[in-house]
């Protein structure tokens, strides 16, 4: 009797407790619904309920924001291809009900990925992983056409969710399987991709500083109308570059590689440059200087390129004030004045710190006068590599004859392959002579005529120039504009060779400065 009086008393505490309790939370839910604002009692609760699901449950989220800082976050971008690609096959279970389905001109397939807030499983080793994109809308910086505005930017992020006990499994295989097939999906569904700068998005994230179209040109080393021999110098070089990684990072230097692509205008620059975008398969990020108005865009824009991509200033000598390194402002006159970008600034880019941002990289300037660049901009370590596009040569003719018109040998091809090297005429008229006929005798005939006048007209020119140069001048500069060979110093063994070469040239700088 005892025992049951005791178990009664305990029952009465108990539920005098409980009843109390109740009561308390009644009276203080009273309280909070009749005093503190919705917004206040909304917080309330779900920081209650967040932090309660929290202990509670079996499940870890790991979030993948799409930019780590102003670097694009890797394991974002595989994912995103990873996803993309799952979506297509029936092997991954998917609850989304909604799908972004696209197919640009250059893209070969069907792209497929998941909308905003939309869920699939993938299955690894027995373990479900669920994938979600969320996605919302922030304010930043401001409009450069409008003072008073303000840029909508997305900020993008994967949620990863899987039970807390696979979290190793998670970190140590399951993340880098994407990396690893995202690598192989990248290369699969690769297009090559023409950016340039927006002006308008400088200041809404360095990715937004770009818009891109797809890179459609046609140019091949073998369809380039250059010498052999330089077509396979420049393609070991590239070779070199792109497998020398762990060299790069022993010897303590940027992964990168400058060239420098100077000569007349209608030799060939451009080609070259597509020619080796897609050779290498990779973008082309065409850099306007003119279009910046200050170092700090010029940053922005170029933290913005990917890695394995050309970097192209074409024209450089136009396209920056070469004599004046550290003067930022430009002097219109009447009291207007304006900021610009700098030499110190691009060079910073190229050879300083900021050049380090960035792995496998290719920067090419182009010219018509290398005379006139700054000496700054030509050595070892800036453009590491001079090309001097020259003239049509006979390598580079036969190489037209065969793009145009489809021969490889004729009887007129002695004449032109003379007169070619007698007279200065470009790939590109030599090229515009070919397109006038279909007919490979037809053409051939009014390509010779017209490297005979050619040839007079160079006579002629080159008689007058003379007739210049021998009357008394003050002051004569005498800068040689090409390079008659190539000269390549090893890093490894520091050994010098010379090779000369007939026109064009090509002069590799290796080691340090």
């Amino acid at each position: 009797m005892a025992t049951q009086s005791n178990n009664m008393v305990a029952a009465k505490s108990i539920l005098s407790t409980v009843g109390s309790t109740v009561a308390a939370a009644m009276v203080a839910r009273s309280i909070i619904n009749d005093f503190l604002p919705y917004e206040i009692r909304n917080y309330l609760f779900s920081s209650l309920h967040s932090v309660f699901s929290r202990r509670l449950s079996s499940e870890i989220t790991m979030i993948i924001d799409e930019f780590d800082g102003l670097e694009t976050n890797q394991i974002f971008e595989a994912a995103e291809l990873f996803i993309g690609a799952r979506t297509k096959t029936t092997s991954t279970s998917t609850s989304a009900t909604r799908l972004k389905v696209r197919k640009p001109e250059s893209e070969k397939q069907i792209l497929v990925n998941v909308d905003r807030d939309e869920e699939i499983v993938d299955e690894f080793e027995g373990i479900k992983f669920r994938w979600m994109l969320h996605c919302r809308t922030i304010e930043s910086s401001y409009n450069l056409r409008d003072m008073n505005s303000t840029l909508r930017s997305e900020v993008r992020a994967f949620h990863l969710t899987f039970h807390k006990k696979f979290k190793a499994i998670a970190l140590e295989k399951y993340i880098p399987h994407i990396l690893k097939q995202a690598e192989f999906f990248k290369l699969e569904r690769k297009t090559i991709k023409l950016f340039t700068v927006d002006p308008n998005n400088l200041y809404s994230g360095s990715v937004n500083a770009w818009s891109s179209i797809s890179l459609n040109h046609p140019s091949t080393f073998e369809t380039l109308a250059i010498d052999s021999d330089l077509k396979k110098m420049i393609i070991e070089d590239l070779e070199r570059f792109v497998k020398r990684k762990e060299y790069y990072r022993r010897v303590g230097k940027a992964w990168k590689r400058g060239y420098l692509l100077y000569g007349p205008p209608g030799t060939g620059k451009s080609s070259l440059i597509a020619a080796m975008a897609n050779y290498l398969n990779f973008d082309i990020y065409d850099l306007e200087l003119s279009g910046l108005r200050v170092d700090s865009e010029l940053r922005n824009a170029l933290v913005g390129t990917a890695n394995k991509s050309i970097v192209v200033v074409e024209d450089i000598d136009c396209s920056i004030e070469l004599n004046n390194r550290d003067n930022n402002v430009v002097d219109y006159g009447g009291g207007y004045q304006q900021e610009k970008v700098t030499l110190s600034g691009f060079l910073n880019f190229i050879d300083g710190l900021w050049s380090s941002c960035g792995d496998e990289r290719i920067i090419i300037f182009t010219t018509n006068h290398k005379e006139k660049l700054d000496p700054a901009l030509l050595r070892p370590g800036r453009m590491d590599v001079h090309i001097h596009m020259s003239y049509c040569t006979p390598g580079g003719f036969k190489v037209l004859a065969n793009n145009y018109l489809g021969v490889t040998d004729h009887e007129l091809f002695t004449d032109i392959e003379r007169l070619v090297e007698e007279a200065e005429a470009t790939p590109a008229e030599v090229a515009e002579q070919l397109m006038k006929h279909d007919e490979p005798d037809s053409a051939l005939k009014g390509l010779v005529e017209f490297l005979k006048l050619k040839k007079v007209e160079d006579e002629e020119a080159k008689a007058l120039k003379l007739e210049e140069e021998s009357k008394p001048k003050e002051n004569i500069n005498n800068n040689d504009d090409e390079d008659h060979g190539m000269k390549l110093i090893d890093e490894e063994q520091d050994v010098s060779l010379d090779v000369t070469n007939k026109n064009p040239s090509i002069l590799i700088h290796e080691g340090w400065s």
